[in-house]
């Protein structure tokens, strides 16, 4: 098996091609490193949502005052009393705030409409003008509406529109989506570390404005998402652009950062993640 990073991508392909065939390459090589910073960044927004309105005991013992200050993080709520909605946070992390590893700088907010957990509920998370994760900066809105039919197996479908990123080399991408998730562990538990969450479905559609190139990633096997690791760790995903043909795989559930891409000629490729 051959190994590389997201930023080596483009070697894959490089040996007898042409000149237009490399170039084509690396703005797949692009589309796809920036894919995954955008699965891992969606992802930590998401587990801020979840960190900040998961379950009624969140709201029952956080403190009353509308304006909470951890170090370096401003939270402010405007509606902090028990039970009532909508709740709108707006999260500050200044010029750069860091926990367990990520740092954030800039606006985030996040609107509830009813406790997440129940049917019908929406939350919404909205990047501000000045947000960046890990150095990236971040655009876009992220909506989770509950559909939850079985209280057992709480269930969202996630749209993300107006999505962009500007990765740490300054290149630019656009993203989109629609993907449904379910929590498929720590429902009747008081503690978040147990809790994961299955990715079963959906399409992301990354786009790189300058050229039109693009890159669709499909989930093919549930992508399952612990709340205590950092990365996907299982599951599959279809990839089709300019030049990847092929599927994505995390892995046995083990938390790492790595992953393996097999493409549709049969070569396979040992990847890290973001």
């Amino acid at each position: 098996m051959k190994k590389l990073s997201m930023f080596a991508f483009g070697v894959l392909f490089l040996a007898g091609v042409s000149c237009s065939r490399e170039e084509r390459t690396g703005v797949d090589q692009q589309l796809l490193s920036a894919s995954s910073e955008i699965d891992q960044t969606n992802e930590i927004d998401f587990k801020e949502g979840i960190d900040l309105t998961t379950s009624q005991s969140t709201y029952e013992s956080r403190p009353a005052e509308p304006t909470l200050t951890n170090d370096c993080l401003t939270i402010t709520v405007d509606n902090p009393g028990i039970g009532v909605f909508p709740k709108t946070y707006t999260l500050n992390y200044g010029d750069g705030c860091t926990f367990n590893g990520i740092t954030r700088a800039g606006t985030l907010t996040i609107t509830l409409t009813d406790y997440l957990m129940n049917s019908g509920s929406v939350m919404t998370i909205v990047r501000g003008d000045d947000y960046y994760i890990n150095g990236r900066k971040l655009e876009g809105t992220i909506t989770y509406v509950n559909t939850t039919t079985n209280s057992e197996i709480p269930q969202w479908n996630r749209t993300i529109v107006d999505g962009g990123i500007v990765t740490l080399n300054g290149n630019y991408f656009t993203f989109s989506g629609q993907r449904t998730v379910r929590m498929t562990a720590g429902v009747n538990t008081l503690i978040l570390a147990d809790n994961v969450y299955e990715i079963s479905s959906g399409t992301h559609n990354v786009v790189n404005p300058n050229n039109g190139n693009t890159l669709n990633m499909t989930v093919v096997e549930p992508l399952i998402k612990k709340y205590a690791c950092p990365n996907i760790s299982q599951g599959k995903l279809s990839l089709q652009g300019v030049v990847l043909d092929g599927v994505l795989d995390y892995g046995d559930n083990t938390c790492d950062n790595q992953a393996v891409y097999t493409h549709s000629n049969g070569n396979t490729y040992a990847v890290t993640l973001f």
